[in-house]
């Protein structure tokens, strides 16, 4: 399927064979019913005459057909279109995930990547078959569809949280999209699932589903090497940390169960749940297309040893909020990961905000740390003067780090920073906007893991677009075999940090 166009012969395909891989990325509208579905609805295969293939659930909406209340299409993993492409459309879908429509409306959208609102709504309505507009609208009914089901908050606490601006907007939004009162819904799920978990003080727990399969052993060490004492807890195969969201924080739980990741989120304010079920995809890669990828780097290693070796499923972690990235990242720089933890945890104590719960403090911001970074930092003072730097540049609004930035701009703005070189510029870049295509082929364990494999690195246009999967296998691969990288070995340390 092309970025814009779908393949009717292959929709048809996969719904024929009930193909859960292609779940989120497009829908199937049935006009003798008015439904639409995902792809794997478990319904009788509608004819082909009867069906329309849209690519998003808002354009679904928009043209009068109401979501299917038995494979739920708006529970699917999201397109992963939005990170393989960069064009305006895919960056617009993701600042809309994250809420930015509900904070500031559409001309905080606009005004965020750079464009008119018409010249937005135009784009998108082309690229999507809806604006802005719709595609928020269809977010605050999943939001409203999730509270709904999964907690007993009342009807009107949850119109508020899902971002309605009144009672008879969210009574009417869900009657259109699911054809039933928020009540119905409510006792439909009771009868299907039983009571809804309690949502204490805001607690609640959410299923992520992803499509298979994940490689959970690399995600799992992943987390628990980067946790950080303070902000992050990795015990019994639960991870744990706190985190600043647009209106107050939250603590999270996570784990990877079989088909999806479980999540338990104390909420400060219940209307950050939707942008941070957002980022919470993004930062574990759940809406990844594994399969296709897998594929596609097989063919690109026809020939090597390292097609016998390809871990199924692998993810590339993305991040939860853009500056502590990229002060991590500048932080963990020439030094090892345990130490990079240590120095971390040092700023989060020293200079983080203090919230209730099992962790006491969230990352500081960026002014906090270019007001008292240099007090708190040890190490050489070039390091810590960079580190302050770039703290002062976001804290000022000269640096900007969110999803909607393209590729290009955001790595040319990083190495404008003293201090940062193109290892860290696209490291970054590859984590912040999920960018499938950063072979980081300078970093020493990279580049060992290549050599194991026999894959040359010179010739990378085989592995396009997947070259950040590549750079996690051969990271994976390298890492796995620690007796070839040698502790006094040029770089080592640095090449070992992956913060």
């Amino acid at each position: 399927m092309s970025a814009n166009e779908l393949d009717f012969e292959r929709c048809y395909r996969a719904v024929a064979t009930k193909d859960a891989r292609f779940d989120g990325q497009f829908v199937t509208a049935v006009r003798t019913t008015g439904i639409y579905c995902r792809p794997s609805c478990p319904a009788i295969t509608p004819k082909p005459a009867n069906v329309t293939f849209l690519r998003t659930a808002a354009a679904a909406q928009q043209s009068g057909f109401r979501a299917c209340r038995r494979c739920l299409p708006d529970a699917a993993p999201g397109s992963p279109l939005w990170n393989t492409r960069a064009d305006l459309a895919a960056r617009a879908m993701r600042l809309i995930a994250d809420g930015v429509i509900e904070r500031g409306g559409v001309p905080a959208l606009a005004d965020t990547l750079g464009y008119s609102q018409r010249q937005l709504t135009r784009v998108l309505t082309s690229e999507l078959g809806a604006g802005p507009l719709a595609l928020a609208r269809a977010h605050r009914a999943h939001t409203a569809r999730l509270l709904i089901q999964t907690t007993p908050l009342s009807m009107s606490d949850i119109a508020f949280a899902a971002g309605f601006a009144s009672i008879r907007q969210f009574n009417d939004t869900v009657r259109e999209v699911f054809a039933v009162s928020p009540t119905t819904l409510r006792d439909e799920s009771r009868r299907r699932n039983g009571d809804t978990l309690p949502a204490t003080n805001g607690l609640l727990t959410l299923r992520l589903p992803y499509r298979e399969p994940l490689d959970k052993p690399w995600l799992e060490w992943f987390l628990s090497s980067h946790a950080v004492p303070g902000l992050e807890l990795w015990e019994d195969g639960v991870y744990t940390r706190s985190l600043r969201t647009p209106h107050g924080h939250t603590t999270v739980r996570m784990s990877v169960q079989p088909g999806h990741v479980r999540a338990s989120l104390a909420l400060h304010d219940m209307r950050d749940l939707a942008p941070t079920v957002a980022r919470l995809r993004h930062f574990l890669d759940l809406d990844a297309d594994p399969v296709g990828i897998d594929e596609a780097l097989a063919a690109g290693m026809a020939g090597n040893r390292a097609g016998v070796v390809l871990s199924h499923g692998i993810r590339v972690p993305g991040c939860l909020d853009g500056p502590e990235l990229l002060l991590r990242t500048m932080i963990g720089q020439q030094i090892s990961v345990a130490a990079a933890n240590t120095h971390s945890a040092r700023l989060v104590q020293n200079l983080g905000e203090s919230i209730p719960g099992p962790l006491a403090h969230l990352f500081p911001t960026a002014a906090a740390i270019a007001e008292h970074g240099a007090e708190v930092l040890t190490g050489p003072s070039k390091r810590i003067e960079a580190i302050v730097a770039a703290a002062r540049a976001l804290a000022d609004g000269d640096l900007v780090l969110h999803s909607g930035r393209t590729a290009t701009e955001l790595r040319r703005d990083l190495l404008a920073l003293d201090g940062v070189g193109p290892w860290t510029a696209d490291y970054v870049t590859m984590r912040l906007l999920a960018d499938p295509d950063v072979l980081l082929h300078t970093d020493l364990i990279v580049r060992r893991g290549a050599g194991l494999l026999g894959i040359d690195l010179t010739d990378t246009a085989r592995w396009a677009p997947w070259r950040s999967y590549l750079t996690m296998h051969l990271w994976k691969h390298a890492l796995a075999h620690p007796a070839t990288v040698p502790d006094g070995a040029p770089g080592a340390r640095k090449a070992r940090t992956v913060p």
